[in-house]
């Protein structure tokens, strides 16, 4: 499954399943591209990445010079002229950070504009995604932005699988149920629910029940072992095995979805 995106209703835990899959897909030998495409995201957190670290990652939306090499225009800019196909396959290897086999890649965010901004940077952004063409045994997962305005924008539209991470709740199942329609809507065809936080066998077949006709690829259980990790700082593969048991499962799944 070369590229898969993450996303759901904020809070759910959409981070901690891409941390999880990636460190597992990294452990079964794939070269694994995790971005970061969430403005506010903290990806390199999950994987257990110092203050100092974290903050290496310089998102590619901050990155002036280059935003004006790959689209001839200057950065912030509305309309204009600038490519809409900029040079992309470099990116990964020239600004990314290797953290326990994976390569992290923060993207940041268009200040200004909208879901329907016709800026640079938007460009860049939307091309890598889109564009970025994977070798043999590479992975790429998206940590996306919450809610759906990110579809709006068409970044996800060329990802093989939408992951949509659901709580035991009507509100983060009713999100799921906006992001599916619109997913839809950008050529996404293979859409699955993930349910996070799950305490006991009823909360799995409340989602079951209220998923809508989505399927569930599987569940991460809730434990405090992950609530301790982000506490402290530590990777949540290394401090909820319970957790990292069950992404093993979801990737087993993943890997018989046809791409």
């Amino acid at each position: 499954m070369p590229k898969i995106a993450i996303t759901g209703k904020g809070g759910v835990g959409k981070t901690t399943l891409t941390a999880l899959l990636s460190y597992v897909y990294a452990q079964r030998g794939q070269d694994v591209i995790a971005i970061d495409a969430d403005p506010a995201g903290n990806l390199g957190l999950a994987f257990g990445l110092t203050a100092q670290m974290d903050a290496e990652l310089k998102p590619i939306a901050e990155m002036e010079s280059l935003i004006y090499e790959r689209t001839g225009a200057q950065p912030g800019t509305i309309g204009g002229w600038f490519k809409l196909n900029p040079k992309v396959d470099d990116i990964p290897e020239s600004f990314s950070l290797t953290h326990r086999g994976v390569r992290l890649l923060r993207l940041g965010t268009v200040r200004g504009g909208g879901a329907g901004c016709l800026c640079p940077e938007n460009a860049l952004l939307k091309a890598l995604v889109t564009h970025l063409l994977l070798r043999k045994r590479q992975t790429l997962i998206l940590d996306m932005e919450a809610g759906v305005e990110h579809l709006g924008r068409g970044t996800a539209g060329a990802v093989d699988a939408f992951l949509i991470v659901v709580e035991p709740g009507l509100r983060s199942l009713g999100t799921a149920g906006q992001i599916r329609g619109l997913a839809a809507e950008i050529g996404v065809k293979r859409i699955v629910l993930v349910a996070n936080k799950v305490r006991s066998a009823q909360d799995e077949a409340f989602v079951r029940d209220q998923a809508a006709g989505l399927p569930l690829l599987g569940s991460l259980p809730f434990t405090a072992a992950a609530v301790a990790a982000d506490q402290g700082g530590l990777a949540v593969f290394d401090q909820a095995p319970e957790m990292l048991a069950a992404a093993e499962r979801i990737a087993d799944a993943l890997d018989t979805i046809s791409p």
